[in-house]
């Protein structure tokens, strides 16, 4: 006689990204890090349609120099007009709205802390793998070259290097002639050079990650099934690294926003391009007078740093494989 019970479905188990999305969920300081983060992007990339005035050289940037109001402090410091909100950050010395060059160079950010994450963990993965797979005098090699880049006075050369190259540059933007987009040389090869500099401690890091993970049983039974070592590499090994690279970036990202600002203050930046570094070595002579002008940049720098270091903690509490719910 056939049973009139329901037949009991079998739970599916959550997947790792889904147990890590719930993990990150109730991490509160990650949380918020990933909304600065996500606004970031945003006026990143749509921030020039909510900007009250064009990015420069438009000469419409200009326009409150031309009205007369260079240095005005912020509309709602005003006591005499406490509801007028025209230059809601101030003004510069050279006669440019605050709050439009601070949404302009957001883009620039983004674009900064991106390629400077692509190309540092392009080189830290490549040599990482090699040195951590193959060993011995692969590793030896590769590891030594590591250390010199780990002890030379990075911020040093950078400023050498960026200063020695900005001076050869011709045009200020390349133009790719597909997508029709504008392309900074200047600080193109400023983020090409924070790059090179900026690898040899993750290629450290995840060089340790292959010796673990290429002595493992399931490692081991694929070498003994004939696996290639390239299939092993990118089939086996990298996507177990990829929660600790995804960490990895989020913190990258915010350390090359802050050099890059810390070189364009000291004047070595591309001074074609708006960056909030740009914008804080402009106005620093009369920061006394202007302080609106460096105040409000830094706060964006340190809000953006910020939010991708509580992103970068909260990604590795929540991808860390030894926390259980």
């Amino acid at each position: 006689m056939a049973s009139n019970k329901p037949k009991k479905s079998k739970r599916r188990s959550a997947s790792q990204w889904a147990v890590a999305w719930r993990r990150f969920r109730r991490n509160r300081a990650g949380v918020f890090g990933l909304v600065v983060v996500a606004a970031v992007f945003f006026f990143g990339f749509f921030g020039s349609f909510f900007a009250p005035y064009p990015a420069r050289p438009d000469p419409y940037a200009y326009a409150p120099f031309y009205a007369g109001d260079t240095r005005e402090p912020p509309s709602w410091l005003d006591p005499d007009e406490p509801n007028n909100f025209k230059y809601i950050f101030g003004t510069t010395p050279i006669g440019t709205d605050v709050f439009s060059d601070i949404l302009h160079g957001t883009k620039y950010t983004v674009y900064v802390g991106l390629l400077v994450t692509a190309i540092t963990l392009a080189l830290s993965i490549i040599i990482g793998a090699l040195a951590g797979f193959y060993g011995r005098w692969v590793d030896n090699l590769l590891m030594r070259i590591a250390e010199v880049f780990l002890v030379f006075p990075a911020l040093l050369f950078i400023l050498v290097f960026v200063r020695i190259f900005t001076m050869t540059v011709g045009e200020p933007f390349v133009i790719l002639p597909v997508v029709n987009i504008q392309i900074p040389t200047g600080l193109t090869i400023v983020v090409l050079i924070l790059g090179v500099f900026n690898w040899a401690s993750n290629a450290r890091m995840i060089r340790g990650e292959f010796l673990r993970i290429r002595e493992l049983e399931f490692i081991e039974a694929e070498k003994a099934l004939g696996a290639s070592n390239s299939r092993i590499i990118f089939r086996h090994i990298l996507p177990n690294l990829l929660s600790s690279i995804i960490v990895v970036s989020s913190l990258t990202i915010a350390y090359a926003i802050l050099l890059e600002a810390a070189v364009s203050f000291l004047g070595f930046g591309d001074v074609n391009t708006i960056t909030w570094g740009q914008i804080l070595q402009e106005n620093f002579s009369e920061m006394r007078i202007v302080w609106w002008a460096e105040i409000f940049p830094g706060i964006a720098i340190l809000l953006t740093v910020f939010g991708f270091n509580l992103l970068g903690d909260g990604l590795s509490d929540a991808l860390n494989p030894r926390l259980r719910d």
